[in-house]
């Protein structure tokens, strides 16, 4: 097929580098130059009129921002394949109100909340939650428009730097999974479960980020606890809406069961990384299934190694970044190298952007995979550069001493 991917990111990457391996003609556009390995890379954010140009078989958005702008909406009224929501749909995402208030009407398990309109409303409503508190940017922030507050004057700043619409909610505790499916606005096909590590630092300390990690491995969910999360949260948003695309839920597997922190509706960055990483074959044919609205009986295969991606982020990220360092290192690390901020300048290839790169490997077991993802990672050099140490340090010490929880958000 040829399969035209919108994005610059490494999803976008992981995307092109799965279905190029699988014989498919890829375009791109805007790409970026570790996709213009794989793909052939079109300058521009006419959608629209580069599809026409190229007329792919089927079109993948990446980003949430082209899908919330109705990008899809545009496709479909030209008769093109393409996956992804449309564009009232994508307001799961574009509106933590609007995911909020319909998980509210559906009976999704999420945490208690209040919907905030101005900052007087803001300040108010706080005294109805204890610390720490979560505080929510209503439309899209690119994963950092997150803000826990330990104490009300940490809360009451919050409330001014991310409002005057947002959401202030419960803080919950528990083991946090990523949970993405593919819907065809029948069916739900799920993808591997994953973690992602949203904060900067190790640890969970810093500011929240769009994420500098994430692993895949089998047993993050039980089979009953995901068939749990189709019936109590995914398969409800298909039968009340009849979602198309991929849907994301970001869940907190709670002592009561697992809760809903957020709806995103594409697949995350990082965990699309060693998702593509992880996944047999036959992608191509199973996202046409979900455009055509024929997933009924389609199936998507895992190989066994689990897979670690650590993220490379640039010299201030996740505040005020640094571009314009030279890369190096890239191509005799022994792993694969997803390119998300990245352009080739007049040193090479550069820094061009907060996530620079996704360093991804796998290994027989999660231990294996965690060494050489960073075995690989230690290969690599732009100045300034820093990345989390501890990417999958937390399943290593459930499935190797047992059990243990954290907090997130």
């Amino acid at each position: 097929m040829k399969i035209f991917i919108i994005g610059s990111g490494g999803r976008e990457h992981a995307l092109a580098w799965k279905l190029a391996g699988e014989g498919h003609e890829i375009f791109a556009a805007p790409g970026n130059p570790g996709i213009a390995q794989v793909a052939k890379v079109i300058p521009g954010a006419d959608y629209f009129a580069i599809a026409s140009s190229v007329n792919p078989d089927l079109t993948v958005v990446g980003p949430e921002a082209p899908l919330v702008a109705g990008v899809v909406d545009q496709f479909r009224s030209a008769g093109r394949a393409i996956v992804g929501p449309d564009q009232a749909h994508a307001q799961i995402e574009g509106s933590k109100i609007h995911s909020k208030e319909l998980m509210q009407r559906l009976g999704i398990p999420t945490a208690r909340f209040a919907r905030i309109d101005t900052a007087e409303d803001g300040l108010a409503a706080l005294a109805r939650f204890d610390y720490p508190v979560v505080v929510k940017a209503d439309g899209l922030a690119a994963g950092k428009g997150v803000i826990v507050a330990q104490h009300r004057s940490q809360a009451e700043a919050a409330v001014r730097t991310l409002g005057p619409r947002l959401i202030i909610e419960e803080f919950l505790t528990g083991e946090e999974v990523s949970f993405i499916v593919l819907c065809d606005g029948k069916t739900g096909l799920p993808l591997e479960a994953t973690q992602d590590h949203k904060t900067v630092g190790d640890g969970d300390t810093g500011p929240n980020t769009g994420g500098m990690g994430a692993y895949c491995d089998g047993r993050i969910l039980s089979s009953a606890d995901a068939e749990k999360v189709m019936a109590t949260v995914i398969n409800p948003v298909i039968d009340a809406t009849r979602f198309t695309g991929f849907l994301y839920a970001g869940l907190m597997m709670t002592q009561a069961g697992p809760k809903v922190l957020e709806f995103n509706v594409r697949l995350g960055d990082p965990e699309t990384q060693p998702l593509m990483h992880r996944m047999e074959g036959g992608f191509g044919e199973v996202l046409m299934r979900a455009a055509t609205g024929s997933l009924n009986g389609a199936e998507l295969r895992w190989k066994a190694e689990p897979s670690v991606c650590v993220v490379m982020a640039a010299a201030g990220y996740p505040g005020q970044v640094r571009t314009g360092d030279a890369i190096s290192g890239i191509e005799d690390c022994g792993a694969v190298v997803f390119q998300a901020g990245t352009r080739l300048g007049a040193k090479g290839l550069e820094t061009a952007g907060g996530r620079v790169l996704g360093v991804t490997a796998s290994g027989g077991a999660l231990r294996a995979a965690v060494e050489n993802t960073y075995a690989a990672a230690e290969k690599i050099h732009f100045e300034g550069m820093h990345y989390r140490r501890d990417i999958a340090r937390k399943g290593l010490k459930r499935w190797d001493i047992g059990t243990i929880k954290t907090s997130g958000t």
